[in-house]
């Protein structure tokens, strides 16, 4: 049952049981459900099937409230092949991909148009490559015109990208071949199109924008300008520092830089700081005639309003914080709602400020719930679904209004957590702290002690990290000290269980913070967390023999090079699904943080940077864990770092899971054994217990 919630005060029935029941069939089991603008038809989307990461292929169904009708569409292309369905803006039709092009359905009759014919596996309509997706969370390719007569799309050119052979053994009785087109750091990325073809049919116009003949460009970003004559794009060059927006006549093809921008390191998309942009949307303005945009370049991460030519800008929010992502923008109140954190970086609420410049932010999210919010703002900036957790207060949600922060009903939910769990405060053994280092380093971090624990004794240290841009682990919300791999309770069994976020983490502590990490993942990181662990351990009450440390993905291979770079500090290690070497992992990631490897000199930083190229100094007692399945860090990576380990005669424990992917989650009693596999090796290389 859907639940239509429109009116805060009101609950209703939006679509029942029976009215997702097709005839002869089973109720539609709604992965879920969009609404038409005029509110009178449902798209639901239904048999949800992987595409690489995502469940983004599948069957899409639209029931129509006045004519109370439930029709599927596609019907003669193969089941669950649907991608991105989406209705027209007069809702008259849905668009979607299948078998990488592009078709329009009319509702009214059930016609299908199919607009591409010339996709292929290699040629990719109105969806993207394996790159584009993992690193520009570009998923959904095509955009409707505001008229509902065009639609413009991107097309891939993925013939020269080079396969990666992933080699399935478990399938079949004979082995077989999953190539997967994938650009390795120094490879040339996918050559790509923008063009823009009539929702009746006919050809495409394709857009003209210049590129490097031989590095090529990027375009992470595309949406219609606010009219249905141009589009609106964004343009980086090959090694990210570089941003153009450009304007394209969609009738001509012309474009027209109308605002440029540099960086010394990287500039960030916006999907990667503010993920709901990661299926589109662009912020406009006065009828089109200014637009809102992020950058970096007075330090801190603020929002401007850029007019349509590009000539002038107006800093919207000011002040040495960060935006850390954008709730609403109501004009017609003119405001602007967004998440930040300027006294905490582990923590965050809403504030608002005037979309015109002037003010100072104003802090919405109450003074007496310090922790981390999370809002789902009305587009009129009125109401906001509200979640709440700290440390020591489990998720709470509720419906408030704004700016006045209180709820519809009187039944202030929040507040009533907040003080149940005033006594969890007092005897957690959560807590936060800052660390820092001899280098001057200041980290935030959180420790979970032991249970009845006693200062007067020592227990083992056990840290999680990540340590690379994309990901924060010091948060002050609920449940953030839990291992999701331990079998058992750790501060039961008496661990001391520790994360610290170094420089280069995605925390809102200005560019400078973030960026310092440009061309030392792997040298930098390593360092921050080494040096924070060494002034960890200086607390009387841990045993310094028993170190151990471990991380997935960016964490694995932070894991790794903590084994290998700093053997003294850190005794065992559990490395999962981790990068051996820089130069094996995907252009667009890699090339963001460490620049284009075109030469001896520029490849030594990715060299540098590689845990193979330390794997020699190992002491301690390593687990290494991998998917052989794994399309994101290949299993390439495990068998270049075990032949470094076995050059050198380091003996480790190697676990390779068959045909499992990057998240070694598929096939029964996985996720079982890998945890009693991880809690298993640490609880006999790092025994708990206080001594």
């Amino acid at each position: 049952m859907l639940l239509d919630v429109r009116d805060t005060n009101k609950k209703t029935t939006l679509l029942s049981r029976a009215m997702l029941t097709p005839q002869g069939q089973n109720p539609i089991e709604v992965n879920s459900f969009y609404l038409a603008d005029d509110g009178q038809k449902v798209l639901i989307y239904t048999n949800a099937k992987k595409v690489w990461r995502y469940d983004t292929r599948g069957d899409y169904w639209v029931y129509d409230l006045a004519a109370k009708k439930l029709v599927q569409l596609g019907k003669n292309l193969p089941e669950s092949s649907l991608m991105f369905a989406k209705f027209s803006p007069d809702a008259a039709k849905v668009a979607y991909v299948s078998g990488h092009n592009i078709y329009v359905e009319t509702l009214t009759d059930g016609s299908v148009k199919q607009l591409t014919t010339d996709g292929t596996t290699k040629l990719i309509n109105g969806t993207f490559d394996w790159v584009y997706e993992e690193e520009f969370f570009c998923r959904d390719g095509f955009r409707w015109s505001p008229d509902s007569k065009q639609i413009a799309y991107w097309q891939i050119d993925a013939a020269k990208t080079k396969n990666y052979l992933m080699l399935n053994t478990t399938d079949s009785v004979y082995p077989f071949v999953k190539p997967v087109e994938y650009p390795v750091a120094g490879e040339a990325p996918s050559p790509y199109k923008i063009g823009v073809i009539s929702a009746a049919g006919g050809a495409t116009k394709w857009m003209d924008i210049p590129t490097d003949p031989v590095l090529q460009t990027y375009v992470p970003r595309m949406e219609w300008a606010a009219n249905n004559t141009e589009l609106i794009v964004q343009h980086m060059n090959r090694m990210q520092n570089q941003s153009d927006l450009v304007l394209c006549n969609a009738g001509t093809g012309e474009s027209n830089v109308i605002y440029h921008e540099k960086d010394a390191a990287w500039i960030d998309i916006l999907a990667a700081w503010d993920d709901k942009y990661s299926y589109g949307g662009w912020d406009w303005f006065k009828k089109g005639a200014e637009f809102l945009w992020a950058s970096e370049k007075d330090g801190w991460r603020h929002l401007y309003r850029i007019s349509r030519d590009g000539k002038t800008e107006k800093l919207v929010t000011n002040g040495n914080y960060d935006v850390m992502e954008i709730s609403a923008v109501d004009e017609a109140s003119g405001y602007v709602y967004f998440m930040a954190s300027p006294d905490n970086a582990t923590q965050k609420y809403l504030y608002r400020t005037k979309l015109d410049g002037s003010g100072k932010a104003e802090r919405l999210s109450p003074a007496n719930e310090p922790g981390t919010h999370n809002y789902a703002v009305s587009p009129n900036g009125k109401a906001a679904l509200h979640q709440f957790s700290n440390y020591y207060t489990d998720y709470t949600n509720e419906v408030v209004s704004l700016p006045e922060h209180k709820t519809f009903t009187g039944d202030e939910k929040v507040v009533k957590a907040l003080a149940a769990s005033e006594p969890n405060k007092a005897k957690t053994n959560i807590e936060f702290f800052k660390v820092k280092t001899e280098d001057g380093v200041e980290m935030d971090g959180w420790m979970q002690k032991p249970e009845n624990f006693d200062p007067a004794k020592k227990y083992p240290i056990v840290f999680y990290v990540y340590g690379e841009p994309w990901g924060q682990n010091v948060k002050d919300e609920s449940y953030t000290t839990y291992n999701f791999l331990y079998a058992g309770d750790m501060a039961k069994d008496g661990y001391i269980y520790v994360s610290i976020d170094n420089r280069g983490t995605p925390v809102p502590k200005g560019r400078e913070w973030r960026k310092s990490i440009y061309k030392g993942i792997g040298t930098l990181n390593i360092r921050d967390l080494a040096m924070g662990a060494k002034e960890i351990l200086k607390r009387p009450y841990i045993d310094t023999s028993r170190v151990a440390v471990w991380g997935w993905s960016g964490g694995g291979s932070s894991t790794l090079n903590l084994m290998f770079q700093y053997p003294d500090i850190f005794k065992t290690g559990i490395a999962i699904a981790a990068v051996g070497n820089q130069l094996s992992y995907d252009n667009i990631y890699q090339e963001r943080y460490t620049g284009v490897p075109v030469d001896a000199e520029s490849r030594a930083v990715f060299t540098k940077g590689s845990p193979v190229t330390y794997a020699k100094n190992l002491r301690g007692n390593l687990l290494y864990i991998h998917g052989t399945g794994d399309d994101n860090v290949h299993y390439q990576n495990a068998e270049l770092l075990i032949n470094e380990l076995v050059k050198y005669n380091r003996q480790f424990q190697l676990m390779l899971y068959p045909n499992r992917t990057h998240s070694i989650n598929e096939g029964p009693g996985t996720g079982l054994h890998l945890s009693t596999l991880y809690t298993n090796y640490l609880k006999e290389h790092c025994p708990p217990g206080a001594r």
